[in-house]
């Protein structure tokens, strides 16, 4: 029975693999060829501008659904930008207008970029492709490019003309600069005088004296100076009062003498005055004059006279207001634009953020730039916000270099600065190394000065440094441009 069994159990098995096998066998129906198309062969947006009527070509790439169109204007109508396609035979789009929303916090910037990408879907009764479009607006990148400097060297740097020859065994410690001239004030034969900006961007010197009728008296009646809007300004060196303050509009003429500053007199301020000078007037020559005490040269100071300034030729309110750690005979104090911050610097203390009162805001750690830049100034330039410095080589661990640092972060100064201490990386924008050797008396200087174009919109910056013994130099960098 048992073999009976088996049999039978075998006689099953057969034919159960038999109707599965014949079951795998089925046939299901063929693939058939469709003519039911969904290739976009081109597209177009129709009514893109401020008027309507531009039209964009879009770019197609099949490997990966792609499209991409060159820039829309900021004028354009993104609640209804209408598009046109050719496709394959009996196709057409799912929607042929997009609906754009580009505002703050919905898109993403890179490099002045606003950016959307919308879905295209192209059907074709039950078949149907998606391709991705990029919509990019025409924003103009903010900022300079500083990847095309123009140069125009007079410093130790072997890039362009040699050394201005009046930078020489520290008899020029200090300059100014407007955009138009730059004032060297030379202790050497030359005394102090005027360039053209123009002529030394053709490599032309051609110096303008200062008349000095009337300029007498100090250690050295001249020492330092600035060039604002078209004003020179002269101070002489006091060991002992007066501090004389000379001003000229018309070089060829005697100088008015518009500050004679017994400063002695003056509570807490110091005995010397005359190594340095910053200036810092707004557009109508309103602002003031800042004197640090040298005390010792490398010694900090302790106090700094603050000059009030009116229509550029009215001195009035001289004042002692206190310094910060590290700053010493030759700081500056240099004013931010449109605010009443200043930006209190030496070559061996931080940035250190005040107001005109001297009053601590905020300081950069010691590491967070060059400790030995001097001459800092903060301004904005194609919406994007600077820090420059120059450095001072007053021994060897210092040297005598522009540098440029993006601090367009943060929605003041302060935070600005805060922002850009927080940072990982601190790389500086632009560099340009002077090449000036070290010496004990490191005047040390920078500057700026915005050309507009033609509707009053920021157009080109041009940087300038200067250092004792180490000469001066220029730089235009263009307002950074659009690359489509």
């Amino acid at each position: 029975m048992i073999k009976n069994i088996s049999k039978y159990t075998t006689v099953m098995m057969t034919l159960l693999v038999t109707l599965l096998m014949m079951s795998c066998q089925k046939k299901y129906p063929a693939n058939v060829d469709s003519t039911d198309e969904v290739v976009l062969k081109s597209i177009k947006i129709v009514n893109a501008g401020a008027n309507r009527n531009t039209t964009l070509e879009g770019t197609i790439d099949e490997n990966s659904k792609s499209i991409s169109f060159p820039r829309l204007d900021t004028m354009s109508d993104f609640s209804n930008l209408r598009i046109e396609a050719v496709m394959s035979d009996g196709a057409a789009l799912e929607t042929t207008s997009f609906q754009l929303d580009f505002k703050d916090g919905s898109n993403y910037f890179i490099d002045g970029r606003s950016t959307l990408t919308k879905v295209v879907k192209v059907k074709n009764n039950m078949h149907f492709r998606e391709y991705f479009a990029t919509l990019v607006l025409k924003i103009p990148p903010f900022g300079a490019d500083f990847a095309k400097p123009q140069i125009y060297d007079y410093s130790n740097n072997s890039v362009g003309n040699p050394t201005y020859p009046d930078f020489v065994s520290q008899s020029t410690r200090w300059t100014g600069f407007d955009g138009n001239k730059v004032l060297i004030v030379a202790r050497t034969a030359s005394n102090p005088h005027l360039l053209n900006v123009s002529d030394l961007k053709q490599n032309v010197i051609n110096k303008i004296p200062l008349n000095l009728t009337g300029v007498t008296g100090g250690t050295f009646a001249y020492s330092s100076g600035a060039q604002i809007n078209g004003h020179t300004y002269i101070c002489n060196l006091a060991s002992a009062p007066p501090l004389k303050i000379y001003h000229w509009t018309d070089p060829a003429k005697a100088p008015d003498i518009i500050g004679s500053i017994p400063y002695t007199s003056i509570p807490t301020l110091g005995s010397r005055y005359g190594d340095n000078m910053s200036v810092s007037l707004d557009a109508n020559g309103n602002g003031y004059m800042f004197f640090g005490d040298n005390n010792g040269g490398s010694v900090n100071i302790r106090d700094i006279l603050r000059v009030k300034v009116t229509n550029y030729t009215t001195l009035s309110e001289p004042v002692s207001i206190p310094a910060q750690p590290g700053v010493t005979a030759w700081m500056t104090m240099t004013g931010v634009p449109n605010t009443n911050e200043y930006v209190l610097t030496g070559y061996a203390a931080p940035i250190n953020l005040v107001n005109e009162s001297g009053a601590l805001s905020y300081t950069l750690a010691n590491n967070a730039v060059p400790i030995y830049g001097t001459d800092a100034r903060i301004f904005t330039f194609n919406r994007e916000r600077y820090l420059i410095m120059t450095g001072a080589a007053r021994d060897a661990n210092g040297a005598t270099v522009l540098f440029v640092y993006d601090i367009t972060k943060g929605a003041t100064t302060k935070e600005a600065l805060e922002i850009f201490n927080n940072k990982a990386d601190k790389t500086e924008l632009f560099k340009f190394p002077l090449m000036g050797p070290a010496n004990g008396a490191p005047g040390t200087q920078s500057g700026w000065y915005i050309t507009k174009d033609v509707n009053g919109t920021d157009d080109k910056l041009t940087l300038f440094a200067a250092s004792a013994d180490a000469g001066f130099v220029m730089i235009d960098f263009p307002k950074k441009a659009l690359d489509d």
